[in-house]
């Protein structure tokens, strides 16, 4: 991550040049890809992810129905609230990576969505969206696959509409995967 201090050692200072490198060129990677067909699936996605709107549209359906289905919503709206809040109140503001450069003559602009003003680490979409998935599937199993497959689908769509790099995203789902495992240990201890 270019925006940091190195640290002192010549070896990690090299790892973190590589792993900066690697994240560049695989965001440039999909900037340049030419993929009509998923431009406007992955914007109208990425947008429909803003304030977790599909976590808490999908959590209100679980809801409809008593016992498992309706315990799982609220392990996963639990989730989103503290993987949202660690990663805006708390990631974005301590790191402060930038966003991604969108050239002005960027070959696909019509995959792009509007740029967030906050901080580019970690993504706060896949890190709720893998918090809803990871807090929900053990809770109501039948959804882990579903869940599993949009929240990759979610993370993907913010590289491709060009707000994250790769990096960016894989520390939203790691996070997410922490806040969920966070919920359901208090769960478990409370319940």
């Amino acid at each position: 991550m270019p925006d940091r201090p190195l640290p002192e050692h010549p070896a990690e200072r090299g790892l973190l040049r590589d792993l900066a490198a690697l994240d560049q060129a695989l965001y440039e990677a999909v900037t340049v890809t030419r993929t009509p067909t998923l431009d406007t699936a992955l914007r109208r996605l990425s947008a429909a992810a803003d304030h977790s709107k599909i976590s808490f549209a999908i959590a209100g359906l679980l809801a409809l129905r008593p016992g498992r289905s309706r315990h799982a919503a609220v392990l996963g709206v639990g989730a989103v609230a503290v993987a949202s809040a660690t990663a805006n109140l708390l990631g974005k503001r301590l790191l402060r990576r930038p966003r991604p450069h969108r050239a002005e003559d960027s070959p696909f602009p019509g995959r792009h969505v509007p740029m967030p003003a906050s901080a580019s680490f970690p993504s706060g979409h896949t890190a709720s969206a893998v918090a809803f998935a990871a807090a929900v599937g053990p809770a109501f199993p039948a959804a882990t696959v579903p869940l599993g497959l949009l929240a990759c689908a979610v993370g993907y769509s913010r590289i491709h509409t060009g707000v994250h790099y790769p990096g960016d995203v894989i520390a939203g789902a790691v996070l997410g995967t922490g806040a969920a495992a966070a919920v359901l240990a208090a769960a478990s201890w409370e319940g």
